[in-house]
């Protein structure tokens, strides 16, 4: 069963690589638009695995990689720390929603390019602004869904526990969060993904090393090959993540381990 969801997986990826192929074969988009695959695997075999001075980018994988996670990391776990609280206390007490819903679905409407030149003015250029767009990013999808994982939580289940001798208190860990779970996954998950998004957003505005940063000096050079290897790494770092927070999840929540 396992061997066929991984095979199903791949089909797509498998599809898009052999017309990519077929393409590059038979030159219909010049090289310049699109590279070839081959020259794809060895710009990026050589950015990965290479010594510095074998090329502009040989090498600087590890520093790029360290210095991505770094700033996604810290700026999910912002969104998350504020996000999940304030999403269950908006979900089950209707003075909070009423108090905080129109600014957040308000501010949730702006687009992120919009608050770049605002948090340059802020923290200038490097970590702080990128840590400060990747948490204004996750923050929406965390709240908003774990908002909703609290809300739908009927109240006969919290009178259920009263009437077992669990306290208002405890009922937060024992009956809300177990039954939001789902929700709160996937609102983490989604933060997760829009995270890596933005960190690409916050590292063109000229920071010396990150992935989004390889990419803005990549197309000041031209070079289309260093471009695509790193949107595919982004995308591979990513799905990593993904994976990773999940089973993270089910791993420290009971609540969790139901989820496929």
């Amino acid at each position: 069963m396992k061997g066929r969801d991984t095979l199903l997986a791949l089909l797509i990826p498998a599809v898009i690589l052999t017309i990519w192929y077929v393409v590059s074969e038979t030159g219909i988009i010049p090289v310049y638009l699109l590279p070839h695959p081959g020259t794809i695997f060895h710009s990026g075999a050589l950015y990965i695995f290479g010594t510095p001075g074998q090329g502009p980018y040989a090498g600087r994988f590890l520093n790029d990689f360290i210095a991505s996670l770094g700033r996604v990391l810290l700026g999910f776990s912002i969104a998350a720390a504020l996000g999940i609280p304030l999403g269950i206390m908006s979900g089950r007490v209707a003075l909070v929603n009423r108090l905080v819903s129109t600014t957040i679905n308000g501010l949730r409407a702006v687009p992120g390019i919009c608050w770049l030149p605002l948090a340059m003015i802020w923290f200038g250029i490097g970590i702080k602004t990128t840590v400060f767009l990747v948490a204004m990013a996750a923050f929406f999808p965390i709240y908003l869904n774990t908002l909703t994982g609290a809300r739908l939580i009927g109240p006969i289940y919290f009178q259920a526990g009263a009437m077992l001798g669990v306290s208002r208190f405890r009922s937060i860990f024992a009956i809300l969060i177990p039954m939001a779970m789902p929700n709160i996954i996937a609102g983490l998950r989604l933060g997760m993904g829009i995270s890596w998004a933005y960190l690409v957003l916050g590292e063109l505005t000229g920071v010396p090393n990150g992935l989004g940063a390889v990419i803005m000096d990549a197309r000041m050079l031209g070079q289309i090959d260093i471009i695509v290897v790193g949107i595919l790494l982004i995308a591979l770092i990513g799905r990593m993540c993904d994976r990773l927070l999940f089973f993270a999840m089910r791993l420290c929540f009971k609540s969790a381990k139901r989820l496929t």
